[in-house]
């Protein structure tokens, strides 16, 4: 599947690449009124309305192509292969916690006091202009 996702992106660079060029290559609309009154060259190789015709209509041919990969990148992007290791089709692969387990993990004290056991903080515990509070002036 590697082989169809780099064949699938190198047409997409390529179709990007041409798109751009041919967009760049396109006159504006405001060009066709500056050939009517003989400042531009209104011969060109296509001729005088072949050219936009050529352009246009293959511009939107590249435009489809390059949308196609894309949603068929995404695709390929988005599936999963069918024997994952999910936690949800193997429940007897979970291991429970236990104080061992708490023990093994770095920077975890398991004889510090619960939540519940801790001392509450007083509230003259705190000096003034502490963080959150606004000094009085």
């Amino acid at each position: 599947m590697s082989f169809i996702v780099t064949l699938l992106v190198t047409v997409q660079i390529i179709t990007a690449l041409a798109m751009i060029g041919l967009v760049l290559i396109q006159h504006g609309k405001g060009a066709d009124m500056g050939a009517a009154f003989g400042s531009g060259s209104s011969g060109s190789l296509f001729g005088a309305s072949g050219s936009a015709n050529f352009l246009s209509r293959t511009t939107a041919v590249l435009a489809t192509v390059f949308f196609s990969v894309t949603l068929a990148l995404a695709y390929f992007g988005n599936a999963r292969p069918t024997s994952s290791g999910s936690v949800l089709e193997n429940p007897a692969a979970i291991v429970p916690a236990t104080p061992d387990t708490a023990a093994q993990i770095p920077g975890v004290n398991s004889t510090a006091p619960a939540a519940s056991e801790a001392a509450p903080a007083s509230k003259e515990a705190a000096p003034a202009g502490a963080a959150g509070q606004i000094p009085a002036q």
